[in-house]
């Protein structure tokens, strides 16, 4: 870990927005699940959630390794499920759907607590998830499609919600608690060593300023696996 690196890391993390969530709602494509992922990254989402009744979004091919070791995936077993858990939580619900009365994607106040929901590519959100959204909105076209491609649809949306965030100043500062932050932090900069530490019980050790490891996590013999995992000359 460069203290080059490690400033990244902490800078990208200070600006991750703990009230702005996706809900994907059955969406399976290789590329949507990769894309959507992706843009959550690059607006700042730190948790996203999506309904996958075997849990196949987690395992995905196309996020392990990539950008699900930058955005935290809940997994919920159904549509009622999730939404149930996120209005328990005090999420406001958008439903992204092309509908007559649904309002302009643009009309909405992303500066809240908010979750948006994007549906299959095939069917979109039942009706169900619709009724149950505090509001509907769309992405209004000019051609003969009604509707965009899911990725797609969730980049404008995503960057219409960044922009009214960064013009109300709240990527200025770290929105994260202290704990969530400094937990984060240390799983990003040595995942492996984190995943270990889990595994173990035993809790993170100490960062020095530029990211160094102030104390060994483990004891003897695994002194030399752990110099092998944190400096790659060894």
């Amino acid at each position: 870990m460069t203290p080059e690196r490690f400033l990244k890391i902490k800078t990208v993390l200070g600006r991750r927005q703990p009230d702005l969530t996706v809900l994907a709602d059955g969406v399976h494509k290789s590329h949507n699940v990769s894309a959507m992922l992706r843009t959550c990254d690059a607006v700042g989402i730190h948790r996203v959630h999506a309904v996958s009744s075997g849990g196949n979004f987690r395992r995905h091919h196309m996020i392990s390794g990539g950008s699900q070791r930058w955005v935290d995936i809940v997994v919920h077993t159904s549509s009622e499920k999730a939404t149930s858990t996120l209005e328990s939580q005090g999420w406001r619900l958008i439903a992204a759907h092309p509908e007559d009365s649904a309002k302009d994607y643009r009309d909405i106040d992303y500066t809240q607590k908010v979750a948006i929901i994007f549906g299959s590519e095939l069917k979109g959100l039942a009706p169900n998830i619709i009724k149950k959204a505090d509001d509907v909105i769309t992405i209004p076209t000019n051609g003969f499609v009604a509707s965009l491609n899911v990725s797609v649809a969730a980049a404008l949306i995503l960057f219409e919600a960044c922009r009214q965030r960064e013009t109300q100043g709240l990527y200025n500062q770290s929105r994260l608690s202290c704990e969530e932050f400094n937990n984060t932090l240390f799983e990003w900069s040595y995942p492996q060593i984190a995943e270990r530490c889990r595994m173990r019980g035993q809790p993170y050790p100490t960062l020095t300023q530029d990211g160094s490891l102030k104390t060994n996590p483990f004891a003897s013999p695994e002194k030399k696996l752990l110099k092998i995992i944190t400096d790659p000359r060894a």
